[in-house]
């Protein structure tokens, strides 16, 4: 074939990460989360990665997209950062946070750890997902429209 789609081009940066190269990926993968764009988001996983997520076992690309698409019709007003906790030659531990409302208004904070492992075309091949929500108040929300996410003051009694 001539051409190539860019999810046959591989997700740079590739593997082996360096310490500049895994924070590199990490915003990488939190600007592609807050599309809210799940055929977007699947590209950056191989054909074949394995999820879990909380309680929830996924299997390739098909599932993901059934699975984001789901979740992001209940998790409304969807806003995510991730930050680099750890990694090594081809894995990567995030810690993240994210805010979002149910179809009632109440607002939440996720917060959790993903532990991440890619294959050599810099594509994702398997993904683990422990989070936990706390609801918070309108006042508390630190997403809000219009904030940069990277520019949010997270001290560390949320880590």
């Amino acid at each position: 074939m001539a051409s190539s789609t860019q999810a046959d081009a591989g997700k740079p940066p590739f593997p082996p990460f360096t310490l500049e190269t895994a924070k590199i990926k990490v915003k990488a993968a939190q600007d592609m989360w807050n599309t809210m764009d799940p055929h977007k988001v699947k590209n950056g996983y191989t054909a074949d990665s394995i999820w879990r997520n909380r309680d929830t076992f996924l299997k390739g690309t098909d599932e993901i997209v059934e699975f984001l698409t789901k979740k992001w019709s209940v998790e409304n007003g969807y806003r995510l950062r991730k930050e680099l906790f750890a990694f090594t030659e081809n894995k990567i531990a995030v810690q993240f946070w994210y805010e979002w409302h149910d179809t009632t208004g109440q607002w939440y904070r996720t917060y959790g750890l993903e532990d991440w492992t890619f294959a050599a075309d810099g594509r994702m091949r398997k993904r683990q997902m422990s989070g936990n929500d706390v609801k918070i108040a309108d006042e508390e929300r630190w997403f809000k429209e219009g904030v940069d996410v990277n520019a949010v003051d997270i001290s560390e009694k949320h880590w």
